[in-house]
């Protein structure tokens, strides 16, 4: 999910003409913000904050400011169910922008008689879909990443403004869809099963894959684009059809997607029903999660929920696929470089206001190196920008919504009940939106009940710890297992973290943060975090099935095993 990389001996000329540097801390996001700004292609929204409220008071997609909402065909109410044609019966929401609060349209949800038909539209279209060869399905696919591309700063506007990242993440979230479309074109030449050896004369073993059908995909509000994009790219070209359901927060974004996704369909005169959409809430997820009609259930979302999900899929016998909760640590050694290890601390912990499920919640620092880190990264959080969204020097927005200010604000609370100090942040910004400071507790004891507790906000616990033996025990004592990094430069070490007395979580990471994931690997984690994989390596096998198939050519009938029976 977009890491940024390590910039060295940056300079910016000001307007006066005079060279300033760079904070290196800094540096890493403020070059990709500019490079982004300065592809806008027109679109700029800075100062908008400054409005009257008076000027705020209609939707914000009938403000001049915002009429390249239009370029992604929105309006003022917005159809949420797609199958092939464009409808919804069902509640009507309006999506916030989380910078300031301010309402942005309207999306009609889906009703039950609206899922029932999508589903049954669904799986007619399987079975064109299922028919065009994998090659085919793979150049459909890669029409998808060229009309996003056409599309995407205009849609990473929309990320930004509904989900409330900085644009520069925006852009990059729907620059992931992109790239996994580029690297599922290339899967779909590739995928299949091995020809196997057979004991028998005469005979051929072979694995046959085929898709699994109807994929369902529930995605959270923290990459409404990126996410789908991992299950929708692959799952097309492996055969399946998928229907979407996205938070309800940014069912805009939802809408936009599907969109841009139902113009390629229609070009290529395939039904629409291939990539469905309903906007909806817990009902349509729960209907989803219930509905022997949805092969392959991918969910990503808190541990609580997710684990209501696998119950009432397992429930069926269905397969699902979850991406659930992360508590993710960071280790940094006596030896650990520390130009490296503070930017990758401040962007794993601060980057999208700690909203990742790979964000950095835990910081576990050798004792002899504790006090000069705390201290760098008080600096570096000092210097960190927060403001409006799309600000090219902003590096920092607000939480998504109200309620994730509230749990902010409770975990700082218990932190202190617990023994933690406050030694940056802790406060609710004064300021229109759900702005928080990005904050800094020391003191707790490394099993502290709020240390093992996920909070999505940009608060960093760090310990204190002595030796190797100790810190990976504490790495993995937390009910998940997502992503984890160690800062060292012992070779030995390094591999003892790799191997099987180190890190259990599904990214385990050497001299890098714990964000940032590449699309060629497979994304996932271990325990609550619900033991899922989706876009690269070979996750492409959680969306079909497995036949494994011998085949006699002979005119003989051995048995296996050279069993006689007669």
């Amino acid at each position: 999910m977009g890491c940024p990389g390590r910039w060295a001996g940056l300079y910016f000329r000001g307007s006066s003409g005079r060279r300033r540097v760079v904070r290196p801390w800094l540096s890493m996001w403020r070059v990709g913000r500019q490079l982004c700004v300065q592809a806008a292609g027109g679109i700029r929204l800075s100062g908008l904050w400054n409005r009257p409220a008076a000027f705020m008071s209609t939707l914000l997609i009938n403000q001049p400011q915002y009429a390249w909402l239009k370029e992604l065909e929105l309006r003022e109410e917005n159809e949420g169910v797609y199958n092939g044609s464009w409808g919804g019966r069902g509640e009507v929401i309006t999506t916030y922008c989380p910078a300031n609060n301010e309402p942005i349209a309207r999306v009609r949800q889906a009703s039950v008689a609206d899922y029932e038909e999508t589903v049954k539209k669904a799986q007619e279209a399987w079975r064109i879909w299922a028919d065009v060869p994998a090659p085919k399905r793979g150049e459909v696919v890669r029409q998808i990443g060229d009309a996003l591309r056409e599309k995407i700063q205009v849609l990473g506007s929309l990320v930004s403004l509904e989900m409330g990242k900085i644009l520069v993440e925006g852009v990059g979230e729907v620059q992931e869809y992109v790239d996994i479309c580029d690297y599922a074109v290339g899967l779909s030449r590739m995928i299949g099963g091995p020809i196997l050896p057979s004991e028998r004369p005469g005979h051929a073993l072979i694995e046959q894959w085929n898709p699994v059908g109807l994929v369902g995909i529930i995605t959270a509000f923290n990459f409404p684009v990126a996410v789908y994009g991992w299950n929708n790219a692959i799952a097309m070209i492996c055969g399946n059809v998928c229907l979407w359901k996205g938070a309800p927060t940014t069912s805009l974004i939802s809408v936009a997607v599907t969109k841009i996704i139902a113009k390629v369909l229609e070009d290529n005169k395939l039904p629409g029903a291939i990539c469905s959409l309903t906007c909806g809430g817990a009902d349509l997820g729960t209907a989803m999660a219930k509905d022997e009609r949805v092969n392959l259930l991918s969910f990503t979302g808190s541990t609580q929920v997710g684990k209501q999900v696998a119950l009432m899929v397992q429930e069926r016998f269905g397969r699902s696929l979850l991406e659930l909760g992360g508590n993710n640590a960071i280790i940094a050694f006596e030896d650990a470089d520390l130009s490296l290890v503070v930017p990758s601390a401040l962007f794993a912990a601060v980057g999208t206001a700690g909203q990742r499920c790979t964000t950095a919640r835990r910081l576990f620092l050798h004792e002899s190196i504790h006090d000069e880190v705390v201290n760098r990264l008080k600096k570096a959080y000092a210097q960190v920008r927060v403001g409006n969204p799309w600000d090219s020097n902003v590096l920092y927005g607000p939480l998504h919504t109200k309620q994730a200010v509230s749990m902010f604000l409770g975990a700082v609370e218990e932190a202190k009940k617990e023994g933690g100090t406050v030694v940056y942040g802790g406060k609710v910004m004064d300021r229109p939106g759900n702005y928080v400071e990005p904050t800094i507790v020391t003191g707790l004891a490394h099993n502290a009940s709020i240390a093992h507790t996920e909070t999505f906000a940009p608060i960093l616990y760090v310990f204190k710890f002595k030796n190797e033996e100790e810190v990976f025990a504490w790495n993995n004592e937390v009910k998940q297992g997502l992503s984890s990094s160690i800062f060292t430069k012992d070779l030995g070490r390094i591999f003892r973290w790799l191997g099987p007395k180190g890190s259990d979580c599904g990214i385990v990471n050497v001299n890098i943060p714990t964000s940032g994931a590449e699309i060629g690997g497979a994304f996932g984690g271990e325990k609550h975090t619900g033991g899922g994989r989706e876009s690269g390596s070979d996750a492409w096998k959680q969306y079909m099935r497995r036949s494994t198939c011998t085949i006699n050519y002979s005119k003989d009938l051995p048995l296996a095993q050279g069993i006689k029976f007669q």
